[in-house]
């Protein structure tokens, strides 16, 4: 995948983990809660992944 690629996966991975916290905390269920906690750390790491990729590639392109 690419840098873009990964933080576009990592954005949306994050947001829909955070709305199914939303969710599982307005209903009471704490597994979709775990579930969306789970997912949005997913995208933290997907947007972390695409961020290193453009770091490698900016100091590889001035050398």
């Amino acid at each position: 995948m690419s840098s873009t690629t990964d933080k576009i996966s990592g954005k949306a991975n994050e947001l829909a983990g955070k709305a199914k916290q939303a969710v599982g905390k307005a209903v009471g269920d704490d597994e979709m809660r775990a579930k969306g906690a789970a997912q949005e750390v997913k995208g933290k790491v997907q947007t972390a992944k695409g961020n290193a990729k453009d770091a490698i590639k900016n100091v590889t392109d001035r050398l």
